[in-house]
């Protein structure tokens, strides 16, 4: 009897072992048990996608669809993904032109392969009538994190999230991440380093019909 008692203590001492020691977030596992690969470069889309919002088209020298921050200055500087297959002569009257800059606002649509933007069609500021929006919500994240806890994770990601652009902790216990494109792979790999809707993504290029 003793001896049966001791090897279900074992047994219990070993499922125990295998529980969270509390110390951090569990890493998620996908039913094979295997964990995402750490992402090296921008996904490509399989399909048609558009800019989420008006962009700026940036040329000085060859065209740049700048979809990250602009600085307020005359011209504005910006830099972004080369977008081929872009002409000025498409868009007469819907850009600014100073020194060697060429420069306009566009809802772009086209393809991506995960370098390069190629152009189909357009819509400039002046003719663009965005969606009303309700603000955006996210689900409660699996894992409760300080704000402090989430400005260390966002200090890491401009090195270790390929097209990563900006962020900020919006207060709701989530780190928001702007980035070029994700299909996917890029969220699930998150949610596998930081717990389940920690870090949320929201992609600047998104598929058509999105």
């Amino acid at each position: 009897m003793k001896t049966l008692l001791t090897a279900a203590a074992a047994a219990l001492l070993l499922l125990t072992g295998c529980g969270s020691d509390g110390s951090g977030p569990t890493v998620a596992s996908d039913p094979a048990g295997e964990t995402p690969a750490v992402p090296t470069t921008v996904p490509a889309a399989d399909g048609t996608v558009h800019t989420a919002a008006l962009a700026t088209v940036m040329d000085t020298g060859s065209p740049e669809l700048c979809l990250g921050a602009v600085a307020e200055s005359y011209p504005p500087q910006c830099t972004g993904p080369a977008i081929v297959g872009w002409d000025w002569a498409d868009h007469e009257r819907m850009f600014e032109r100073q020194g060697p800059a060429t420069w306009g606002s566009f809802a772009v649509t086209g393809q991506w392969d995960g370098e390069t933007f190629t152009y189909e069609s357009a819509v400039p500021a002046a003719l663009y009538d965005p969606m009303v929006q309700e603000p955006a919500t996210y689900p409660t994240p699996a894992v409760e994190l300080t704000e402090a806890e989430l400005v260390e994770i966002q200090d890491g990601l401009d090195e270790t999230l390929p097209g990563y652009q900006s962020s900020y902790p919006d207060g709701a216990g989530h780190l928001v991440v702007d980035v070029v494109y994700d299909d996917g792979s890029l969220q699930d790999w998150l949610d596998a380093e930081h717990g389940e809707d920690v870090v949320v993504l929201h992609p600047l290029l998104v598929d058509q019909g999105a």
